[in-house]
C-alpha cells in the first residue's frame, strides 16, 4: 500500500469516529434538553400547585379574618371597570338605573354599623309532689255540663274536686297549675253513694307535668335558640325544679311527632299542590350510634333538607341519606319553579320521564315538570373567591354580577308583572354581555386549574338555570332564602352536637318547620307552640292546615282567647271550615 493511500484511509477513520462522535454528542444534547424540558414542566408543575396552595391558604384567611359575609370593596371595583360599567350601562339603556333606591349617606351608614329546687316528692311513690314546689300558683276548675245541670235541679251534688298539678310556664318564671275537676256525689235509691269526678280533656301530653306553656318553652329553647338540653336541664335545677334531659327529650319528641303527623304534613301537602316555587337546600346532621356488641360506633351522617314555598312554608324534612331519590321523593307530585344550587342531588328533579327510567336510580317518574332555578349567590361566590389570586378577570366578574344584582334590587317593590317587563327591556342585555364575556374568557383559562376556571365553568355550565328568572317577576336571583333558613340548624348543631336517633331527628325537623314559619310570617313561636299544643287533640283532623302559620291569624281570630289562654279545659271549634284555597 503507498503512502498516500494509507493516509487516506487514515482520514476516513478519523472522519468516520469524529462523525460518530457528532452524532453521540447530537444524542446526548437532545436527551439533556428533553431531561431539561422534563424538569421545566415540573418545575412549572410546583410552581402552579404551589400557586393553588397560597391561593386557597389566602381564600381560608379571608373566610375566617376578613369577611364571612363575603362583602366586596364596590367603590374600589368601579373606579376600576367604570369604563366598562359605563359601556354595558349604555349598551343596556341602564345610565342611572340601580341609583335611586340607594340609601343616603348617613342611612346607609347606619345600616352598615346594624350588621356589624330540691327536688320534692310524695313519701314511698316515687312521685313528686308538685304542690310543694314555690311557684305561683293559677287554678283551673273543670266541671261537667251534663251533671251541672243535675247539681241545679238537685239530683246530684258536688261533693269536693279530685285536683292533680302540672308545672306551667309563663316569662318571668314558672307557675303551679292546679287542676281541679269537679267530683260529684249521687245517691241511689237504695242508698248507695257514688264519686263521679269530671273526665281530663284530650291533652297531647297527658302522663306529663309539663303544662303546654313549659313544653312550648322548652322547644323553643332547643329549636328555636339552639340550647342543647343538658343547659335547658341545668336551668331548671337552679330554678329548683330538677327535670331530667331524657324526660325533656321525651316531651319534645311526643310534640314533634304529632305536630308532624298532623300540621306539617297538611303544610306539605298544601306547598305540593300550590306552590309557585320552592326553593331548596340541605346541611349535614350528626345521628347518636345505637348501642350494640360492636363497641363505640362513630355518629351517622344524615341530612335536613328544607324547602321554602313561596312565602307561604317552611318545612324541613330528615332525609337518613341525601341522595337523589329521597329527595325526588320530597317533590313527587309537584309541579313548578324549584330554586336550588348546582348540587348533583338535585339533577333527578329536572329529568324527563326518559331520563328517569334510563338513571341508575330505583325511581319512577311522577308525571309532573320541575323547571330549575339557579342561584346567582352561588355564581357570584366563585368569583369573590378567585380574586385572592389579585386576577383582573374575577374582579370584572364580580363587577359585572354587582350590576346585575343592582339593577334588579331597584325593582323589587313593584309588582311581578312589571319586574318582568324591566328584567327583559334593561336586565337582559347585562345578563347576556355577561355569558359573552364568559365564553371569550373560558379559553384563556382551559388548560389551568384553579378558582378563576372554577368560576366560569360554573358560569357556562349553569347558564340556562341562571336566566330562568326572566320567566316570571315572582322568581328572585338567588337561593339566600333556603340557606338562611338552614342557617339556623347549622348554628344550632355547634351546641346540641347530634340527634338521638332517626326518630328524634324526624321529629325535630317537624319543630323545625313550624317554627322557622311562624318566624316567616311575624307569629310569636313560642305562643303558637303553646297553643299548637292545647289545640291540635281537639282540632279535626281534616282540617289541620288551618293551624299551619299561613292561615293561623285568620284561625285565632275565630277562637276565645280567653280558652285559648288557659292551659287545659275545652275549647269551641268553629264549625264551618276556614277557607284554605288560596294565601291570606
Amino acid at each position: 500500500m503507498s503512502e498516500s493511500t494509507h493516509l487516506q484511509a487514515q482520514a476516513l477513520n478519523l472522519s468516520a469516529a469524529l462523525q460518530a462522535e457528532r452524532s453521540a454528542g447530537a444524542a446526548q444534547r437532545e436527551i439533556l434538553l428533553a431531561r431539561i424540558a422534563e424538569l421545566e414542566k415540573e418545575r412549572d408543575n410546583l410552581r402552579a400547585s404551589h400557586e393553588r396552595l397560597r391561593q386557597e391558604l389566602e381564600l381560608f384567611k379571608r373566610r375566617l379574618f376578613v369577611a364571612k359575609a363575603e362583602r366586596v370593596d364596590t367603590r374600589q371595583l368601579e373606579l376600576e371597570y367604570a369604563q366598562k360599567l359605563q359601556e354595558l350601562d349604555s349598551l343596556a339603556g341602564t345610565l342611572g338605573m340601580g341609583k335611586s333606591e340607594q340609601k343616603a349617606p348617613s342611612e346607609a351608614k347606619a345600616r352598615d354599623g346594624k350588621r356589624r329546687g330540691n327536688r320534692a316528692h310524695n313519701q314511698g311513690t316515687g312521685r313528686r309532689d308538685l304542690s310543694l314546689l314555690p311557684f305561683e300558683e293559677e287554678r283551673i276548675e273543670i266541671a261537667d255540663p251534663h251533671l251541672e245541670a243535675l247539681v241545679a235541679d238537685g239530683k246530684v251534688v258536688r261533693h269536693g274536686f279530685e285536683e292533680t298539678y302540672k308545672i306551667a310556664h309563663k316569662r318571668g318564671g314558672k307557675r303551679r297549675l292546679v287542676i281541679a275537676r269537679v267530683r260529684y256525689k249521687t245517691v241511689d235509691a237504695e242508698g248507695n253513694v257514688d264519686i263521679i269526678p269530671t273526665p281530663m280533656p284530650d291533652e297531647m301530653l297527658p302522663s306529663a307535668i309539663a303544662a303546654p306553656s313549659l313544653a312550648a318553652h322548652v322547644i323553643m329553647e332547643n329549636i328555636g335558640k339552639g340550647m342543647p338540653l343538658f343547659r335547658i336541664e341545668d336551668t331548671f335545677a337552679r330554678e329548683r325544679f330538677p327535670v331530667s334531659r331524657g324526660t325533656l327529650s321525651r316531651w319534645k319528641k311526643i310534640v314533634g311527632d304529632k305536630l308532624g303527623e298532623t300540621v306539617v304534613k297538611a303544610m306539605g301537602e298544601h306547598t305540593l299542590a300550590t306552590a309557585f316555587c320552592i326553593s331548596t337546600d340541605a346541611t349535614g346532621i350528626c345521628i347518636q350510634p345505637i348501642p350494640n356488641d360492636k363497641g363505640r360506633q362513630p355518629c351517622k351522617k344524615s341530612h335536613f333538607l328544607v324547602r321554602i314555598a313561596d312565602r307561604d312554608h317552611i318545612i324541613f324534612d330528615y332525609l337518613e341519606r341525601e341522595n337523589s331519590p329521597a329527595i325526588y321523593g320530597r317533590f313527587a307530585g309537584f309541579n313548578g319553579y324549584v330554586q336550588a344550587d348546582a348540587k348533583s342531588v338535585f339533577d333527578l328533579l329536572f329529568a324527563d320521564a326518559t331520563a328517569v327510567q334510563a338513571s341508575a336510580h330505583d325511581v319512577e317518574h311522577d308525571g309532573c315538570q320541575r323547571m330549575e332555578v339557579g342561584c346567582w349567590f352561588h355564581c357570584r361566590q366563585r368569583f369573590w373567591e378567585a380574586p385572592v389570586a389579585k386576577n383582573a378577570v374575577a374582579r370584572e366578574g364580580l363587577i359585572r354580577i354587582g350590576r346585575i344584582f343592582e339593577l334588579d334590587a331597584s325593582w323589587k317593590k313593584k309588582p311581578p308583572s312589571e319586574i318582568k317587563q324591566l328584567r327583559a327591556a334593561f336586565l337582559k342585555p347585562h345578563v347576556d354581555s355577561f355569558f359573552e364575556w364568559v365564553e371569550q374568557q373560558r379559553p384563556t383559562f382551559k388548560g389551568e386549574r384553579g378558582f378563576v376556571r372554577s368560576a366560569l365553568e360554573y358560569s357556562h355550565n349553569q347558564k340556562h338555570a341562571l336566566v330562568r328568572f326572566f320567566d316570571d317577576g315572582r322568581l328572585v336571583l338567588t337561593n339566600n332564602g333556603a340557606e338562611r333558613a338552614i342557617k339556623r340548624v347549622a348554628l344550632g348543631r355547634k351546641a346540641w352536637l347530634f340527634c338521638g336517633s332517626d326518630d328524634h331527628a324526624k321529629s325535630t325537623a317537624a319543630l323545625f318547620s313550624l317554627v322557622a314559619s311562624a318566624r316567616l310570617h311575624a307569629i310569636d313561636p313560642e305562643e303558637y307552640l303553646r297553643c299548637l299544643i292545647r289545640l291540635v287533640p281537639l282540632w279535626p283532623q281534616d282540617r289541620m292546615l288551618e293551624l299551619a302559620p299561613l292561615f293561623w291569624k285568620r284561625t285565632l281570630a275565630r277562637l276565645d282567647p280567653n280558652a285559648l289562654l288557659a292551659e287545659l279545659g275545652p275549647i269551641q271549634i268553629p264549625v264551618e271550615p276556614l277557607d284554605t284555597s288560596g294565601s291570606p
